[in-house]
Order: C-alpha cells, then sequence, then structure tokens
C-alpha cells in the first residue's frame, strides 16, 4: 500500500522512526530534511529543514524522548561540493518537536 508519495523538492526516503503518536517521520537524502507522516491519511504534517542535504536517519532519544537526532553524510562527495556544504556528515539534535518518540524495543538473543 502506497503511504505518501514524496515531492519533487523531498527527493527520497532514507531512515525512518515513529513517534509516540504513531506518525511516521523520514530522512528525506538529498531533501535537507525530515518530515512527519500521517499514516492514516497520507498527509505530511510537518518538515524540519536541515542545514546539509544528504539527511540519512532520525531517531528519538534523551531522557524523555523529546530530542530528535538525525544523521547526514558526506560520503561520495567531492572536494568543491564539500566546501559549500560544511554540515555533511554531522549529527543534529533537533528539540521543541511537540511531540516524543518512544522506546526502542529490547529482544532476549
Amino acid at each position: 500500500k502506497l503511504l505518501y508519495h514524496l515531492e519533487k523538492e523531498e527527493q527520497m526516503p532514507d531512515g525512518m522512526c515513529i513517534d509516540a503518536e504513531g506518525k511516521l517521520w523520514v530522512a528525506c537524502i538529498d531533501g535537507g530534511r525530515v518530515i512527519r507522516i500521517d499514516p492514516e491519511t497520507g498527509k505530511r504534517i510537518q518538515t524540519v529543514m536541515l542545514p546539509t542535504p544528504r539527511i540519512t536517519s532520525c531517531c528519538f532519544g534523551g531522557k524523555d524522548y523529546s530530542e530528535m537526532y538525525v544523521t547526514s553524510a558526506y560520503d561520495g562527495l567531492d572536494e568543491s561540493t564539500l566546501a559549500k556544504e560544511p554540515h555533511a556528515g554531522e549529527i543534529f539534535k533537533i528539540t521543541g518537536l511537540g511531540v516524543k518518540g518512544i522506546p526502542q524495543n529490547f529482544y532476549a538473543a
């Protein structure tokens, strides 16, 4: 089942996570953003822009799971591109989203 069709500027989906409200967060590689999608309606309900385009994954963390951590890539970028994208490869912490994540599941081996 198709859940959401990315807009051209959102580029391509990469890493994802779910928040406590059951909404899907998607890192948009080459789109420079993380988007929040309502899986019930298939609508984008929030966009967080980041200072580099190659956004690779997102997850919630912190003491109460109210912080989002977002990774980015720098591999495959040449020196001139890296000079224009000084934040490529960094990890970002986003606060104030108004939503929390859920703890991860642990499984015994």
